[in-house]
């Protein structure tokens, strides 16, 4: 989707937030705005959540009783730009990852639009893969599926392996991902995404697994990432993981931007609003 034309406003907010230099072009990568996502959940009362009832709504072509809304992106309004590393943070629920997979064109908006300039990859820690293949045909078919050629596959293949770090104890990489621990899956998912150089790259608490060496070599790659001329948005918990990979932040809470700035001031205000 082309993106929407840039106000003044726009860009001299976005300054404050810690856009790129002024001397470098702002190229915006995503526009979200006035931008709405409401989930709605089928079913509540006896016999509505059942797989028989859900089919006979789908063959009536009616939603049935018990309809709940959930209103999880209220109104978000931002510009990102190329050369940005923009950390999401705010508690549980409230609503970072439906906004990541509302930029990656996963979920449709109820009212608003979100406009990007380029292929957004969202990477998170439940992302897919096969778990009766090895390591090593997932991350031949995790860099298909990004839009690699079998030959940069090939290339970039060991080291792909050699950044995830799950060989170091053992042939780990030929044996299926059902025998891999959490930690080493999510090691290897970020490391076929990081392999790639991305328009807009969304990582979603990938950066919370594994060891601090890992931790440092993944945070180290996304700064690449953003110097290759990627937007990348990192959701997380850990508040020095923001603080080392990000100099704007967005802060959430009940599908609301409460603070959108330089990571410094924001986690600040958010520390006093958690306590932490």
């Amino acid at each position: 989707m082309a993106v929407a034309e840039d106000t003044q406003e726009k860009t001299e907010m976005v300054h404050q937030a810690g856009a790129p230099a002024a001397e470098e072009p702002w190229i915006p990568t995503v526009v979200a705005e006035d931008l709405h996502i409401v989930y709605r959940v089928y079913g509540g009362s006896k016999g509505k959540g059942s797989a028989t009832a859900a089919l006979n709504r789908i063959v009536r072509r009616k939603p049935g009783g018990g309809v709940r809304e959930v209103h999880a992106v209220k109104g978000v309004n931002f510009t990102a730009y190329r050369g940005q590393a923009i950390g999401l943070i705010g508690s549980n629920g409230s609503g970072k990852s439906t906004l990541l997979r509302a930029i990656a064109g996963l979920l449709p908006a109820e009212s608003g639009r979100v406009y990007t300039n380029g292929q957004p990859s969202l990477l998170g820690v439940n992302a897919a893969m096969m778990n009766d293949l090895t390591g090593e045909r997932n991350v031949v078919l995790g860099g298909l599926a990004m839009g690699m050629s079998r030959e940069e596959v090939a290339e970039r293949y060991q080291g792909i392996v050699d950044f995830s770090g799950i060989n170091e104890k053992g042939d780990f990489i030929t044996l299926p991902m059902r025998t891999y621990s959490s930690g080493m899956a999510a090691r290897l998912r970020f490391s076929i995404a990081a392999a790639k150089n991305h328009d807009v790259l969304m990582i979603d608490e990938a950066l919370a697994t594994g060891d601090k060496k890992f931790q440092r070599r993944s945070e180290q790659r996304v700064r690449e990432l953003r110097e290759e001329a990627g937007t990348v948005f990192l959701v997380s918990h850990n508040n020095k993981s923001i603080r080392d990979t990000c100099e704007r932040t967005i802060w959430l809470e009940k599908g609301e931007i409460l603070h959108d700035g330089p990571t410094d001031e924001v986690l600040k205000e958010y520390e006093k609003f958690t306590g932490k």
